[in-house]
């Protein structure tokens, strides 16, 4: 018998397509669009948010039975807000630039849909090992979509990824540039941040409807 079983392997693979936080239930669109101008600023956050709602998940879980309803929004809060403090000094410390240039970002995890209502549907509701794999689940496709829109935002944007120059050098017109490519600026502004992520929303629906259709 594997580690997981078919319910708990689904909790996992489920948010990766067929119920993507972001492509199918359209939450977390709004760090979507601000900070995947960058791969590696896209990874980063991706890891955070899979900090914060892996553990955040097991934490109400296992409150669950001693939470008052009429707080409990109040300790989702406080829980995530302490989650989101321990990533923030850890990235001012291992990675300060970075951590300056998502600097907003990071904090309005707090608020991230995706992880509020992980908290209310799911956490409140199911044991610690459970909440821990939806939490892993959710926040994987989250990171799945994140990394897609930053590799492709980078890569065309400024014809690199991770910072490092793939394309060739569009000064010295090596590479791609040698054929008069130049980089599409507008893939760095918000607008194709929302147009790129529209497209994968449409490839996304179009392949569950015609999945569908065939079962």
């Amino acid at each position: 018998m594997g580690l997981l079983s078919k319910k708990d392997a689904k909790l996992i693979s489920d948010p990766l397509a067929d119920n993507n936080p972001i492509t199918i239930q359209v939450l977390g669109i709004c760090s979507a669009l601000a900070i995947t101008a960058e791969l590696k600023a896209s990874i980063v956050m991706s890891i955070a948010v899979l900090f914060v709602l892996g553990a955040g998940n097991v934490v109400i879980s296992l409150m669950r039975n001693i939470i008052p309803s009429k707080i409990r929004i109040i300790v989702q809060l406080i829980v995530v807000a302490t989650l989101v403090i321990i990533v923030d000094l850890v990235l001012k410390a291992f990675a300060y630039e970075l951590s300056k240039t998502l600097s907003v970002f990071v904090g309005l995890i707090i608020t991230n849909c995706i992880i509020m209502g992980r908290f209310e549907a799911f956490a409140l509701a199911n044991g610690p090992w459970k909440s821990f794999l939806d939490g892993i689940g959710n926040s994987l496709g989250y990171a799945l979509i994140l990394i897609i829109v930053g590799f492709f935002r980078e890569l065309l944007g400024s014809g690199s990824l991770l910072g490092y120059k793939v394309l060739g050098d569009p000064i010295e017109k090596t590479g791609v540039y040698a054929f008069g490519y130049e980089n599409n600026g507008f893939m760095l502004l918000a607008p194709m941040a929302l147009i790129t992520v529209g497209i994968i929303i449409w490839v996304q629906r179009s392949r569950n409807e015609a999945l569908i259709e065939d079962n």
